[in-house]
């Protein structure tokens, strides 16, 4: 079966913009922590990034239900 393959709905890196926000600090330090990340920002951004990807595996698969699946060794 041959896949039709869409553009990426990854958008490119957009302009950095200062914000200011109020967290709880042990929540982030163990997001921190768990994330390898060497800064809070880091932390943050790889978080959300990892939100975004989330979605997409929830629109992804939403996007191929009802589709059959073979495998590929199957003639």
């Amino acid at each position: 079966m041959a896949s039709s393959k869409k553009p990426s709905r990854r958008r490119p890196p957009s302009a950095k913009v200062s914000k200011t926000y109020r967290l709880a600090p042990d929540k982030l330090a163990a997001a921190q922590r768990i994330l390898g990340a060497a800064t809070a920002t880091e932390a943050i951004e790889t978080a959300l990034d990892m939100v975004v990807f989330r979605q997409d595996l929830i629109d992804g698969t939403a996007a191929m239900a009802g589709t059959e699946l073979t495998p590929s060794d199957a003639a």
